[in-house]
């Protein structure tokens, strides 16, 4: 699960694993996250790491803490994720994708045609 010879640290790949619980929904809101120790243990990895993910997403205001009993999912912790992702992954990406295109001379159309091309193939693949 985790990549441990890649350039990411681990503390920043366990809070994107936690991200990515609450993007898909199976962290909801107000819902108790592992702690750092069960995080810990299910990732083999020093307690204090797993601390150190949990605080990126508790200083990003994504997750809350409950003196003694835990940290939770905040009401808007997903919505702030979904800004984000969109923020720091998509755009980058979008940007990308049009100098590309500018480069490859291919045409606004051309390229729409392209993405609902491959959203059909990527909906064929999950059903």
């Amino acid at each position: 699960m985790l990549d441990e010879s890649g350039s990411k640290p681990i503390y920043v790949q366990i809070a994107e694993w936690i991200e990515k619980e609450i993007i898909d929904g199976a962290l909801l809101a107000d819902e108790k996250v592992h702690s750092q120790y069960q995080l810990a243990d299910l990732f083999n990895i020093n307690p204090a790491t797993a601390g150190k993910g949990l605080t990126l997403l508790l200083d990003e205001e994504v997750v809350y803490q409950k003196r003694g009993l835990g940290t939770f999912v905040s009401p808007t912790g997903r919505e702030k994720l979904l800004v984000k992702r969109k923020e720091e992954t998509l755009r980058p990406l979008i940007t990308k994708l049009l100098d590309e295109a500018m480069l490859l001379g291919v045409d606004e159309q051309s390229l729409q045609a392209m993405i609902e091309t491959e959203r059909e193939r990527k909906k064929g693949v999950s059903q």
